[in-house]
């Protein structure tokens, strides 16, 4: 074995780094409470090539909690997981990941045009590396618009991007109308009147899948070129 360089780790304070022959031992620890319990306290090994991006657009946060739930099923997988709003994306270099995941929500049938911003600045990269999409929304509740194929705003997303992905999901969203603008709510509350959603204004409502959610997390850990 060659030398051994040993530093800190800034999260915690205490616990030692070890990089041996490009194997990196990172300390993933995120309470106090993670310290107190050995059980919980753990390394993972991070490798090289396993490198994610996802890039998520949100209106109301449920998208960057999908985009979460995917982070920590990759993490705890062994991958190295950058998460970031495509706002802040847009500038950056994106050709050093092994992959790229763009996740996006939809308000009155259309997602955000930054997203498309970012496709279109980043189309090369997005060609060359293994690549996945999710879209969420309310009227993917509906089993048969729960799948790319039977969902009215992909095939929109896919012609207006002028962008295939290569692995792609359809994920219902969240009905929050407490945290609505006035206009939004009312405008919402009509839809899902009209679509035989839910219309009670005291109670958020849920609509995705975790279990798909998981499913595609698991797509996107074997996904390659």
């Amino acid at each position: 074995m060659g030398p051994c360089l040993q530093t800190w780790c800034g999260r915690c304070g205490f616990c030692l780094r070890r990089l041996e022959h490009g194997l990196r031992f990172i300390c993933r620890a995120t309470s106090a409470s993670e310290f107190a319990d050995p059980a919980r306290y753990n390394h993972r090994v991070m490798h090289v090539d396993s490198h994610t991006l996802i890039v998520y657009s949100t209106i109301d946060g449920h998208t960057r909690k999908i985009c979460q739930s995917v982070q920590r099923f990759l993490e705890d997988s062994g991958h190295q997981v950058v998460l970031m709003t495509v706002e802040e994306a847009i500038d950056r270099d994106c050709s050093g990941f092994s992959r790229i995941v763009i996740g996006a929500s939809i308000r009155y049938g259309r997602h955000r045009p930054s997203l498309y911003d970012f496709i279109r600045k980043h189309r090369t990269t997005l060609g060359a590396l293994p690549s996945a999409f999710f879209s969420v929304s309310g009227v993917a509740r509906h089993a048969d618009k729960a799948r790319p194929a039977g969902n009215p705003y992909f095939q929109k997303f896919v012609d207006q991007a002028a962008w295939s992905p290569q692995l792609a999901a359809a994920f219902g969203g969240r009905i929050d109308y407490a945290q609505y603008r006035f206009m939004d709510r009312q405008m919402i509350r009509l839809i899902m009147w009209l679509t035989g959603g839910p219309t009670e204004l005291d109670q958020p409502v849920e609509f995705t899948d975790w279990s798909a959610v998981d499913a595609f997390a698991l797509q996107i850990k074997n996904l390659q070129k």
